[in-house]
């Protein structure tokens, strides 16, 4: 992927906004929890642009919408990106959309219901993808997802504590060009940057790589 920091800084600061305008705004909440939290989501949505993804997919939990959607989906505003959310319960979109609406995102995200293991085949060569381990089933999300293998993110959020292939990048660890480093946000957040090495062009090896940032408390 080709790097744009002029779409990364629109969408971090489009993200800052957000977090400060709607902190504390009642009407964008979805119960008790309030969809923007100042947990670094502006550097994920300047990722997400900055790369230039044409294709990002989120999959929640039971909890629905998040954060991260919220981010994503400014990134997609940004760059004009399909930006696909899997919904696995029977949860009101509707009520999603309007909550988007707030931000003036409704029209960047597409809500869709269904089994994350069986819709996320519908999808190859996903530039950014955003797996929430509140999903019984992201372990097999892991061996399933398909990347684009030129260039994509995978951010993986409440990372189970001591479990072993818990992680995207257990999983994928010992595969050429895989890194894997961890941070402390949130309940639990993993990184991946995915790239695979050039050995016909050499000058190109900055865009073929790997890596992986985990971020837990």
């Amino acid at each position: 992927m080709k790097w744009s920091p002029q779409d990364a800084m629109q969408a971090y600061l489009h993200t800052l906004q957000l977090c400060k305008t709607h902190s504390n705004d009642e009407d964008c909440t979805l119960g008790t929890r309030n969809i923007i939290q100042p947990q670094c989501m502006e550097f994920i949505s300047a990722l997400a642009a900055g790369n230039q993804a044409k294709l990002m997919v989120q999959v929640t939990s039971h909890q629905g919408i998040n954060p991260l959607t919220i981010a994503l989906a400014v990134a997609a505003k940004h760059t004009k990106t399909r930006f696909v959310c899997i919904l696995h319960q029977l949860q009101d979109i509707e009520n999603y959309r309007a909550q988007l609406s707030c931000y003036d995102l409704e029209d960047a995200v597409e809500l869709v219901y269904g089994n994350p293991c069986e819709v996320i085949m519908e999808f190859k060569n996903i530039d950014f993808a955003a797996i929430d381990c509140k999903f019984e089933g992201f372990l097999r999300l892991f061996e399933i997802i398909d990347v684009n293998l030129r260039g994509s993110v995978v951010v993986v959020s409440n990372i189970p504590e001591r479990r072993i292939g818990a992680s995207f990048g257990e999983v994928i660890k010992g595969r050429t060009g895989v890194e894997c480093v961890t941070r402390s946000i949130g309940e639990g957040m993993e990184l991946t940057r995915i790239g695979l090495m050039n050995c016909c062009k050499p000058q190109k090896k900055r865009f073929k790589r790997f890596h992986v940032i985990t971020f837990e408390d």
